[in-house]
């Protein structure tokens, strides 16, 4: 925690809802987490955590989903370098298939506000569950679009994961993981029909291992 200034108050409470009660100077340092690539039916799943600055805002925050690749491209560069902190951890497709998405997705969050360069007061994460982080954790629902750090931390895992998925598509380009990116399109789908799924499919997802068993 630090004491705000008065200047800085008006700028903190755009992105610091959280004003400690009877400490009206003092404000706590939440982190946004948030996640890429629960649906794919390949590739790692991605979780990003964030601590934004009020020093130094970055405007047009928003769900990386509502925004274009173009948009999300300019934003991670300015949340990296505005940021009080950021860090992007991953969980593999095998770990995904060891522990089930959910729990896989779990892993990369913890990992993420784990390499985090600054101890966070409280975790706020996007949706309705989240993992063990030992400090107080708030759960929003439709986060990524109310809460500017959740906002920033979906940007930075969702780039960070499509940039994996491109260098897939180097290593296997007959697949087409620059397009679809692993998720269950209909080409993707087709691919699955004719192609022996790569080690980076996730064998526990039934569309992978149904297309498997094609294969043997």
């Amino acid at each position: 925690m630090r004491e705000l200034s008065p200047l800085d108050r008006e700028t903190v409470a755009d992105y610091f809802p959280m004003i400690l009660s009877g400490h009206a100077n003092t404000v706590i340092w939440p982190c946004g987490v948030d996640e890429a690539g629960r649906g794919p039916l390949a590739g790692p799943v991605y979780a990003a955590a964030v601590i934004l600055d009020p020093a130094y805002p970055i405007e047009g925050l928003d769900d990386s989903k509502k925004l274009s690749e173009k948009k999300r491209d300019l934003l991670a560069p300015l949340i990296k370098e505005r940021a009080k902190a950021w860090a992007i951890a991953s969980a593999t497709a095998q770990e995904i298939d060891q522990f089930n998405i959910l729990k896989a997705t779990f892993l990369a969050m913890q990992r993420a506000v784990q390499l985090l360069s600054v101890q966070p007061d409280m975790v706020l994460v996007d949706g309705n569950r989240a993992p063990d982080f030992a400090i107080t954790t708030r759960c929003i629902v439709g986060g990524d679009r109310l809460e500017p750090s959740i906002s920033a931390a979906s940007i930075l895992a969702k780039t960070a994961r499509d940039k994996v998925l491109l260098e897939m598509h180097h290593r296997y380009p007959e697949w087409g993981f620059d397009q679809h990116k692993g998720y269950p399109t209909a080409a993707h789908r087709a691919l699955l029909l004719k192609l022996k799924p790569t080690p980076e499919h996730r064998l526990s997802f039934a569309p992978v291992r149904e297309a498997l068993a094609l294969h043997f």
